[in-house]
């Protein structure tokens, strides 16, 4: 088969105001402002994390209806505690299936982002 993917390059969100977005994925969940997107005529940015990007773009979000991303962590535990000391609703990490834990926040627009781990 022709059609057999290789990974996930990129995920795009809609966020309000994107140099808020930038703030809050690089400081508070530690992606990386990736400095090579060209001018699309639109305000948007990309952000770098382990391999993959996330994308940012400036329009309203839509409703919340079950739609998120992931985020690979090393230490979820380590990250949830860190995201609760700066005030964030964390759930509290759970297994999904064999070495998998997830836990999930919301960024401050409301976008769903599951804070996932692999245990070996």
């Amino acid at each position: 088969m022709t059609v057999t993917p290789t990974g996930i390059d990129h995920v795009a969100i809609n966020v309000p105001d994107v140099p808020d977005a930038i703030a809050f994925y690089t400081k508070v969940l530690g992606l990386t402002l990736n400095g090579d997107r060209p001018d699309f005529g639109f305000a948007g940015a990309w952000l770098d994390a382990g391999g993959q990007q996330v994308h940012l773009i400036e329009l309203p979000v839509p409703p919340a209806m079950g739609q998120h991303f992931a985020i690979l962590y090393d230490d979820l535990e380590a990250v949830v505690t860190e995201l609760r000391a700066k005030g964030l609703d964390v759930t509290d990490p759970a297994p999904t299936s064999a070495g998998r834990l997830q836990a999930f926040v919301n960024d401050p627009w409301g976008n769903a982002i599951e804070l996932h781990e692999h245990r070996s």
